[in-house]
This record gives C-alpha cells, sequence and structure tokens, in this order.
C-alpha cells in the first residue's frame, strides 16, 4: 500500500478553516488535479501539476507535526486512484481523518471510518450538473454536506436539496457564504427564516489571514 503513489500540492499545518471541526489545529494535505471548473475556485494552483509522492511518505509527513486531525482535500482528491488506498493508510496511522470532495467522484471506495465532507455545488459555481447524486445515500453519520452560497438562488437550490433529500437525518449540513460576494447576514437571515436545518459557517481562515487564505 505504502508504494501507492499520488500527486501532492502542498501539505501544511493549519487550523481547520470550516465544518464542525473548524478552529481545530489540522494537517492539510491537498492533492493535485480536478475536474471541474468551479466560479468560487479558491485553488486553482491545485487543479494540475503536483508533485509525486508514495502513500507511506505522505502519512510520515502528515505525523511530523504531531497533530491528530487530518484532511484531505483538493482539487478533488478522488479523482487521483491511490487517494482511497492514502486514506486508509491515514486512518491506521491512528489518525481523525476528514475528506473534502466536490460530490461528483463516488464515495464508495473511502474508508468508512474517513469523516466525507461533500460540497454540492449550486447554480452559481456553474458545475451543480456534475454532482453524483448517488452518494448522498452513501453518507453516514459523521459525515457533513456544505453548500456554498452566492445569491437567493443557490439558498433555495441548496434548501430544495436539503428538504427534498432529508440531509439533516443523513448528516450535518453546513451553508457558507462565498467571501466577498454574499453578505454574511443577510445569509444568516434567510437560515433563521426557514428554520433551516443547517449550519451557517464562515471561512475561519479568511478571518484569520485574509481573503486570500486557502483552507480546505
Amino acid at each position: 500500500m505504502s508504494m501507492a503513489t499520488v500527486l501532492l500540492s502542498e501539505l501544511y499545518l493549519s487550523l481547520q478553516g470550516e465544518s464542525s471541526w473548524a478552529g481545530r489545529p489540522c494537517v492539510m494535505v491537498r492533492l493535485a488535479g480536478c475536474p471541474l471548473s468551479c466560479r468560487w475556485c479558491d485553488t486553482p494552483q491545485a487543479r494540475q501539476g503536483g508533485e509525486a509522492a508514495t502513500v507511506g511518505e505522505v502519512v510520515a509527513r502528515v505525523r511530523e507535526p504531531g497533530v491528530e486531525l487530518v484532511e484531505v482535500t483538493g482539487g478533488e482528491p478522488l479523482a487521483q486512484p491511490a487517494t482511497p488506498r492514502l486514506l486508509t493508510a491515514l486512518c491506521q496511522a491512528g489518525l481523525t481523518v476528514l475528506l473534502e470532495t466536490n460530490g461528483c467522484e463516488d464515495i464508495a471506495p473511502v474508508d468508512p471510518r474517513v469523516h466525507v465532507i461533500m460540497d454540492l455545488k449550486c447554480p452559481s459555481s456553474g458545475m451543480e450538473g456534475h454532482t453524483r447524486w448517488e452518494n448522498l445515500a452513501r453518507l453516514k453519520p459523521g459525515d457533513e454536506v456544505k453548500f456554498v452560497i452566492a445569491d437567493r438562488r443557490d439558498y433555495e437550490y441548496a434548501r430544495h436539496i436539503i428538504r427534498r433529500h432529508g440531509l439533516a437525518r443523513r448528516a450535518a449540513v453546513l451553508l457558507s457564504p462565498v467571501w466577498g460576494v454574499m453578505e454574511p447576514r443577510e445569509l444568516a437571515a434567510w437560515i433563521l427564516d426557514d428554520r433551516l436545518p443547517a449550519r451557517f459557517q464562515l471561512q475561519l481562515h479568511k478571518c484569520l489571514w485574509g481573503p486570500e487564505a486557502t483552507g480546505v
């Protein structure tokens, strides 16, 4: 397993910027490559390139800081065939493992010990047609679903999906405003008006280190 190879964009220690794990020290493993081209992507540098590293090398680097939380993100990590092996190896190393995925790749091969954070694309991203809807049935307790909201149309789309699929019964549901585009208080008001069973969140890493900071 350790000889399987992934393309690594970057690996660094930070505070987890989003999800129910926000604020916790976390090693970020950003893999390169993504089949989508989202309008709001804040890590375009991860869409190509990357440095080849074996699963064993990545696990060793993740363990160096002595932090038990790790997130594998991208790009789109599941676009790489060896990513499920990396996730399993991280779990076997005794780490708490998060996976940020855009929902366009099959999550069935993901180790059940991994906490999946699925970013379902809204209309303003231009990529909502790429969602693999059968993934919703594969969500388990401890998983999360995220919607990034730019406008009222995005919000109504997210509200429809949450209600139609009973997402709040399957996983934690997160709504984030697009940084610098959507007024956070307006999104908060919509959630309150609808009593929507979702968690409002801001990108903590951008609050701390500015709009150019990248997190998940």
